[in-house]
């Protein structure tokens, strides 16, 4: 499995894992998911775009593109 599908099966993971615990939302401060079909489509569009990021990027919960693991907001 190559590393690309090893980021998108993971962010795939912790959202299905959101979804089982009851905290996945659709949105920022959207509607609980209560669907399984609604939980499965999030994980897939966020697990494309986790293996879109390039390395040493991460994607911050608005969806921009951040370098680095420092920023603006953290300590």
């Amino acid at each position: 499995m190559g590393t690309k599908k090893k980021v998108a099966a993971s962010k795939a993971a912790k959202v299905m894992h959101e979804f089982k615990a009851g905290t996945l939302r659709s949105g920022k401060n959207g509607p609980k998911v209560v669907s399984r079909q609604q939980a499965v489509a999030i994980a897939i569009s966020e697990g494309k775009q986790a293996a879109k990021t390039p390395k040493g990027y991460h994607r911050m919960p608005n969806g921009k593109l951040m370098k680095g693991a420092k920023h603006k907001g953290s300590k």
